[in-house]
């Protein structure tokens, strides 16, 4: 015998010439399943494009289900061992129509007898009507369903796999408030039934009494119509009759849905002239067959109607936890997203919730600057939603009151600890939270940061993508035991970020996906995900934001908080200059508010507003300014004021007593005054409002207090807090900050 593909005799078909004559697809592979040789007969079959050269492209690029590839594997795992492989998969040809492929595979041997490949021997299944491969449908169906808890992948999945096969028309119509609805509506050959003849998707479904899917539905039990070229009177309408008699309808199934003693709807199937088969009508095997699908179809859809209002809420309870929109923060660019973990598709866990404890978070502070913040608590499901949930809350409370970042952690770390659980072996468990929170300051480009075990962010800059380089990285929150010694320690480090930055923060679902029938690697996806940002790196942000989103393949077994932040220093404008705390003072820091003022456009309205909320908290420096600078260390005990400080002549806390206004300051100024008694005043423009800081040596933070109906003074942080947007004051390592925050132009209402 000579080699496969010689000639047995002369002038013979050689067997090449045979392969191409047969009628099943004959694909051969090496043993990485890579294509070797396809007949004529599997370039039809799969619907291969003429154009393109196949040879060494991987078999899953024929267009196998992506659901089918782990079973390609296994195929391919069992014949390179030397046994043979049977079985049914999906093939998504290039017209983009369906066809279930029943298959065979054996060994490609040497001459030695050593395995080379794989051949595998192909054709349509279930044209023939053999039992086997109903059998197979059915297995089919099962394997499916179980690997989706989505409504619209259950049904959109069922229709697949019936139709061309086992049907050239499958309908599914489900009950929706009294009604029953068409839910699927799916033909062969590409077939869309003309307007106003069958009921679309979306559509009420009405059906005479004495039509089969009516007796279906009030006998609760399978109907098949074998033969239906003369139904009788059943139609719902004459142009639907005109439909079915055109397009050649012979046979029919209706099968009740029923699930848990409840008919959720009907699946009807039905035989037509739209393709060519062996066998044209429905049997009584076919009956019991399609009343087996259909009840595993009523279990699916009703668990996806289950899961989808566990999901919904789930997810809504998410959202509600996380902020929606972001307001215009001056000099930044912001773009956000949640996405939820898909566990149950991937291994069929059951019904679960989706919620998990991934957080983020941009709060205004002082000043135009903002708290940017990211992290992940661990475990999923509502406990983790809670904890997350009061962290957030309790972390934008510290953040607002212009805590420093190391401060910060300190205190979340203590509150992690308090919101343990009892656990199985009578002890309390603690969730470990990972947090990053950085300080920003878009005007320096000042990055002041404490990092509980965070990953750091992708930095985006001048199209290079890379890690920002974080000097610190400190343990998670909540892992030290309640009663060990010792203190949770965090500490701070500040960054300058280069001009135009870009700072994509992400929790570890980003890069920890589970490629198909792989393990996960986060390293490898933490290298696909800077190849792909890189491509994006000078697109806005939303875009950096969806690259970022699918650039790892894979299922998401994890959460994602994700957060892209650009900055844009060249829309802001600062002047800042030191003055001596003497009365005349008062009046120059005013006049250079409204020389600056009226440079930047502002408003003249606005401008005098702005400028007489700036003598108020000038005065108070004033008239309450230490003769000699103190220093605050902020230190991983806390924060440190020094013991240096001289009586303040009288003053015993920080008020507004004004009674005596600049009277006494003016006296004390004609003696030289140290040159410690100085204040910065700083003034920030951004797109549309202004802030005004005033920084001084006192440690001293002001409040308001109520000034009497005869009191002369005491009424200045009261107009502040009545006239400006938004002010405040926080410590600072040498003393303390005043700031208010007006709009550049008056707003409406």
């Amino acid at each position: 015998m000579k080699r496969w593909g010689e000639a047995f005799y002369d002038d013979a078909l050689s067997g090449a010439d045979v392969l191409d004559q047969v009628q099943i697809a004959v694909v051969v592979t090496d043993r990485f399943s890579n294509l070797r040789y396809w007949n004529a007969y599997a370039s039809r079959l799969f619907g291969l494009d003429d154009g393109r050269d196949y040879l060494g492209a991987p078999l899953v690029d024929v267009g196998i289900h992506e659901a089918d590839h782990e079973q390609l594997a296994q195929l391919a795992r069992r014949v390179l061992k030397g046994d043979s492989w049977e079985g049914t998969f999906a093939v998504l040809r290039g017209d983009s129509t369906w066809m279930h492929l029943r298959a065979s595979a054996v060994p490609l041997k040497s001459s030695s007898g050593a395995v080379e490949g794989v051949v595998v021997l192909a054709n349509e299944a279930l044209r023939s009507g053999r039992v086997e491969e109903q059998y197979g449908l059915l297995d089919r169906i099962g394997r499916r369903l179980a690997g989706s808890l989505e409504f619209e992948a259950t049904v959109k999945a069922v229709a697949e796999i019936l139709v061309p096969q086992f049907a050239d028309h499958c309908f599914i119509d489900l009950q929706d408030h009294g009604r029953l609805v068409r839910r699927v509506s799916v033909h062969a050959e590409g077939w869309t039934p003309p307007p106003g003849s069958w009921p679309d998707v979306g559509e009420e479904v009405h059906y005479p009494e004495r039509h089969f899917v009516s007796k279906a539905l009030r006998r609760t039990e399978t109907v098949v119509v074998s033969d239906y070229s003369n139904p009788g009177g059943v139609f719902p309408n004459r142009r639907s009759m005109r439909v079915s008699e055109q397009v050649g309808v012979t046979s029919v199934i209706a099968a009740p849905l029923r699930a848990r003693g409840v008919t959720l709807g009907v699946l009807t199937l039905a035989l037509s002239g739209l393709t060519s088969r062996d066998k044209t009508d429905y049997d009584s095997f076919d009956r019991d067959l399609v009343g087996t699908i259909a009840s595993r179809v009523a279990v699916a859809i009703d668990n996806a109607r289950l899961f989808e209002e566990e999901r919904d809420t789930a997810l809504a309870f998410q959202s509600s936890l996380l902020p929606r929109e972001f307001p215009e923060f001056d000099g930044l660019s912001i773009a956000h997203d949640y996405i939820p973990a898909k566990p149950l598709e991937a291994h069929g866990q059951g019904i679960q919730t989706q919620v998990g404890g991934d957080f983020y978070d941009v709060i205004p502070l002082s000043a135009g600057r903002v708290g940017i913040v990211i992290g992940d608590v661990e475990g999923r499901g509502p406990h983790a939603a809670a904890v997350m949930s009061q962290l957030r809350a309790a972390l934008r409370a510290f953040a607002q009151a212009d805590r420093e970042p190391a401060e910060i952690l300190r205190e979340l770390d203590e509150w992690v600890r308090r919101l343990g659980r009892p656990d199985d072996d009578g002890g309390t468990w603690v969730p470990s939270v990972s947090c990053l929170y950085m300080a920003y300051d878009a005007w320096s480009r000042e990055l002041s940061y404490a990092n509980a075990g965070h990953q750091p962010p992708l930095l985006i800059c001048d199209g290079k993508v890379g890690d920002l380089e974080m000097a610190i990285r400190d343990k998670l929150l909540g892992v030290k035991p309640k009663g060990v010694p010792g203190d949770s320690v965090y500490r701070q480090d500040v960054l300058t970020l280069p001009p135009g930055a870009t700072l994509l923060l992400y929790t570890d679902g980003l890069v920890a996906r589970r490629p198909l029938g792989g393990e996960i690697d986060v390293a490898e996806g933490l290298g696909q995900l800077r190849a792909r940002v890189r491509e994006v790196a000078n697109k806005d942000v939303h875009q950096i934001m969806e690259v970022a989103k699918r650039a790892v393949p894979g299922v998401t077994d994890d959460d994602t908080a994700l957060l892209v932040v650009r900055s844009h220093p060249e829309e802001l404008a600062l002047k800042q200059e030191w003055f001596a705390a003497e009365a005349p003072t008062v009046a120059e820091a005013r006049h250079l508010a409204a020389d600056t003022f009226k440079e930047w456009g502002m408003d003249r309205d606005q401008a005098e507003l702005a400028c007489l909320l700036v003598s108020e908290i000038v005065t108070n420096v004033v008239i309450h300014a230490t003769p000699h600078p103190v220093t605050r260390e902020f230190t991983d005990e806390g924060v440190k004021d020094s013991d240096e400080q001289l009586p303040l002549d009288g003053f015993d806390e920080f008020d507004e007593d004004w009674s005596d206004l600049l009277e006494e300051a003016a006296e004390q100024d004609e003696e030289p005054a140290p040159a410690s008694r100085e204040f910065l005043l700083r003034l920030r423009r951004g797109a549309s409002s202004v802030w005004v800081e005033v920084f001084d040596h006192d440690l001293r933070l002001p409040r308001i207090r109520t000034a009497g109906a005869d009191d002369e003074g005491g009424r200045g942080l009261y107009l502040v807090d009545q006239l400006a947007e938004r002010w405040g004051s926080r410590p600072t390592p040498d003393g303390k900050a005043v700031w208010f925050q007006i709009s550049m132009h008056p707003t409406d209402g």
